[in-house]
């Protein structure tokens, strides 16, 4: 059975940070249901582009996935909010299951809880709050927390997503096919 991830989808994502992953992870084969937190099909990124969720948040509540990925972009400062997302980043974690967060979506595991002690990175935009986070990776993996920058590293965190669920064989196999 392929791995399953649940990629949280929301107004106001980065777009990059969120096609580039779920782009990569299905071309590995990997079953990412984006699963809109709004209740809609549709949702509006930060530059105005509309993504069509598979699913919304409440459909999928109590099925089984591999790993929760959030994107970033000023939309996770109404994740934030909510808290919906940083409750399901714990259920993840304390399952033992990877949480893959970019750009300002780091801040949710940091309100979940999950960043003391860890490594990490994020956007430069939210390191005055995630004082730990580490400026210079583009990608940090610790445990099952894997974390990235930003739009500009979309790709590789997209990549570490793929070998962490279905190896470097696999990885590589993709990195090719998309001419990396």
């Amino acid at each position: 059975m392929n791995p399953r991830v649940l990629c949280l989808v929301f107004d106001g994502l980065e777009e990059i940070e969120t096609v580039a992953p779920v782009d990569l992870l299905r071309r590995a084969g990997v079953e990412v249901i984006m699963a809109s937190v709004l209740g809609t099909d549709l949702v509006t990124g930060r530059c105005g582009i509309a993504l069509r969720a598979d699913r919304t948040l409440e459909e999928v509540v109590g099925e089984s996935f591999d790993l929760l990925l959030i994107p970033g972009g000023p939309g996770v400062a109404g994740l934030r909010e909510a808290g919906q997302a940083a409750k399901l980043a714990r259920h993840y974690h304390d399952a033992g299951k990877p949480v893959a967060a970019i750009c300002a979506a780091p801040t949710v595991l940091h309100d979940a809880g999950l960043l003391e002690g860890c490594r990490y990175t994020s956007h430069a935009g939210v390191r005055d709050e995630l004082i730990h986070s580490l400026p210079g990776e583009a990608v940090v993996e610790d445990g099952n927390l894997i974390t990235s920058q930003g739009a500009g590293t979309a790709v590789a965190f997209g990549l570490a997503l793929v070998r962490r669920l279905c190896g470097a064989a696999k990885e590589d196999e993709v990195r090719r096919g998309i001419m990396l």
